[in-house]
């Protein structure tokens, strides 16, 4: 197994040793960025605080092309870990911990080897990944920066992903007429009926996208996440908040979806919102996705690295990528680890995706 191996689980044994739950996104300047800051001689360090938690540090060495993405937030752990979250256990063949998998083990081999290698690269860290209100990405992008593509870390068994759907949520609110329930009824009176009838139309309109395709996802997903309103039974209700998301195909329009859904409510809802939209990767207009896909592929065979599916799950590059840059997903880690008591990463994984990445960096690739 390589050699990067246990340096990096010792690097990695100190990150999960610090409490980075979002939420409470309790995360400052100190804490795991001292830790970074100390590992990274050499190199020239940007620490931003971006306010509420959000935390970024841009570490540069010469003068690269690529930068390598990682967040260091995690999510709340469960009462269901068989031991504490914030010790690294390790196995014969798991290292186990909270953000071990997700995403951790990454930012643990990048350490490694930048210690290791001598050539240029780029890393950029962040600390708001894990829930709504993303500040370091979105404020990075908008800076003027050098590099030609971005390389997201995220648990992708080792290969690199090229596509992803993006990610929508939306609040539709309704509006009725309180009364008593043993009288005849209006169509619109109960604020729940039409809730529920638009529910059954937006339903109809999920089946009827399964056809569409893109880099082998297949589908429109669509979930009805949360339905509130009422009083109790022999009350007509009259009001109704019904919290949706879809998560589209990079070959769809997310604001046609929108307004397809939106002419689901019959009569029109009291309001419709969208309250977090991420873009799918590649994003961009829906006519260039396939082009913007195939270079992102030419990139992953330059490096060396084994292409993997298009996924389902959604990650910051969409955020790279609509911003102009050439973006892949490329971690180590399997997405069903993420999130789960008692998170793991493969210790063949975490040596496999250090060995890439030292031979990207010390062969100048990066």
């Amino acid at each position: 197994m390589s050699q990067l191996l246990e340096p990096t689980l010792t690097h990695l044994r100190a990150l999960v040793g610090f409490d980075t739950r979002n939420p409470p996104r309790a995360i400052d300047s100190g804490g795991i960025f001292d830790c970074l800051e100390a590992q990274l001689p050499g190199f020239k360090l940007t620490l931003t605080d971006h306010g509420a938690g959000a935390v970024s540090l841009l570490a540069v060495r010469g003068k690269p092309r690529l930068l390598f993405n990682v967040h260091l937030d995690t999510v709340p752990d469960s009462p269901h870990w068989s031991d504490s979250p914030f010790e690294l256990r390790i196995t014969e063949q798991r290292a186990i911990g909270l953000g071990a998998c997700d995403i951790k083990g990454a930012a643990a081999a990048m350490l490694a080897v930048a210690q290791a290698s001598e050539g240029d690269c780029a890393f950029l860290f962040s600390s708001d990944e894990e829930a709504n209100d993303a500040r370091c990405v979105p404020n990075f992008v908008r800076g003027d920066h050098p590099f030609e593509a971005v390389i997201v870390a995220e648990p992708t068994c080792g290969e690199a992903v090229l596509a992803h759907r993006g990610i929508n949520s939306v609040m539709a609110r309704f509006a009725g007429h309180a009364g008593h329930a043993s009288g005849k009824q209006g169509r619109s009176d109960s604020a729940l009926h039409q809730a529920v009838r638009w529910g059954s139309r937006a339903l109809d309109v999920v089946e009827g996208q399964a056809h569409q395709r893109f880099g082998g996802l297949t589908g429109l997903r669509f979930n009805l996440g949360r339905i509130e309103g009422g009083i109790k039974a022999n009350v007509i209700a009259p009001e109704a908040e019904v919290k949706f998301g879809f998560r589209p195909l990079p070959s769809m329009d997310p604001d046609t979806l929108l307004d397809t859904f939106r002419a689901c409510a019959d009569p029109a809802p009291a309001e419709f919102r969208e309250t977090f939209r991420g873009p799918s990767l590649p994003a961009g207009d829906v006519a260039g996705a396939e082009a913007r896909r195939l270079i992102a592929r030419d990139l992953a065979d330059e490096l060396e690295v084994p292409i993997g599916n298009a996924v389902d799950f959604w990650t910051e590059a969409a955020l790279f990528s609509a911003a102009g840059y050439t973006t892949m997903v490329f971690g180590p880690g399997d997405i069903a680890q993420a999130h789960t008591a008692d998170e793991w990463v493969a210790l063949d994984q975490l040596a496999t995706y250090a060995d890439h990445l030292y031979r990207i960096i010390d062969h100048g690739h990066a």
